[in-house]
């Protein structure tokens, strides 16, 4: 599985990503490999139809969360110019972007919705993480980026970080805790399911718990009890079970995957690489913007 060979070489990590059949499939030079959902994933709870809106996040019913440790907006960020759309050939429908058929309604339709489908347990979204700050620090005013956890390897410990980030979310500390989510599971190893040392998988009885989880967030000045009975929560199981269905309506299959407003999807590996996905992105935005 390619997240135990990420371990064998550093720089192979760059080349990883988290996938549905958890097979090696790299993409060809200089673009990422995927890693995809497992073949045999179960259809999500609700399939009758697309979900009502791309909204990954929606908070916990206030009935679930007494007493949140923070519940205020997060200061307003700097956005970056607006660009105009410019169609130079270089970007190419169905090779380099896919159009999501039919496009799902987002969360925001006053803004052109970036979100990434992604795993803190994946290594693939590890090594992408900082660029998908890039992409969230080069979107414009009329852009947001949201984040949607996914949950499709049970066998790589997703669907306890799924959960965790909707919770962390309904408390207001998810996004000033998510870059260091990603140490505490890679880099300090507190939250890891692989033995770090020696890149091989602990047995699931040594895997991460919610209590963990918990812990991990109490220093961000939320109450443990309190995180459990929120991520235990009815609402939480309500987001998980909408973020399932959000996932198939994409057509994602491997993380990281970039989402454009609902409409366009591309994986690291169809953009050519790291910075092409921020430039890639940042061409959805503008195409978007101007209704091509």
């Amino acid at each position: 599985m390619l997240k135990r060979l990420s371990f064998l070489c550093a720089a192979l990590i760059a080349l990883a990503a988290c996938s549905h059949n958890g097979s090696d499939t790299p993409a060809p030079q200089p673009a990422p490999a995927q890693t995809s959902a497992p073949a045999t994933t179960p259809a999500p709870a609700s399939t009758a139809q697309a979900p009502a809106a791309a909204s990954t996040t929606a908070s916990a019913s206030t009935a679930a969360t007494p007493g949140a440790a923070s519940t205020a907006p997060a200061p307003q960020k700097p956005s970056a110019p607006a660009e105009p759309f410019v169609d130079n050939g270089k970007w190419v429908q169905g090779k380099n972007y896919f159009t999501i058929e039919p496009q799902q309604p987002t969360s925001n339709p006053d803004k052109i919705v970036v979100t990434e489908a992604f795993s803190y347990a994946c290594p693939a979204c590890n090594a992408f993480h900082t660029t998908a700050d890039q992409i969230e620090k080069s979107l414009p005013s009329n852009a947001v980026m949201t984040y949607l956890p996914v949950s499709f390897r049970p066998d790589e410990n997703f669907p306890l970080f799924q959960r965790a980030y909707f919770a962390a979310k309904a408390l207001g500390v998810a996004e000033k805790a998510h870059d260091a989510m990603f140490d505490a599971v890679w880099k300090t190893g507190e939250l890891a399911s692989d033995d770090l040392a020696t890149g091989r998988p602990k047995p699931q009885s040594a895997w991460p718990k919610l209590d963990d989880v918990a812990k991990f967030y109490a220093k961000y000045g939320v109450d443990p009890k309190q995180f459990v009975a929120v991520a235990n929560s009815f609402s939480i199981n309500t987001q998980m079970k909408r973020a399932d269905d959000m996932v198939k309506a994409y057509g994602v299959d491997a993380t990281p995957t970039i989402i454009v407003n609902g409409k366009y999807r591309f994986t690291i590996g169809d953009a050519g690489g790291y910075a092409q996905s921020i430039e890639l992105t940042k061409w959805l935005v503008a195409k978007e913007a101007a209704g091509k």
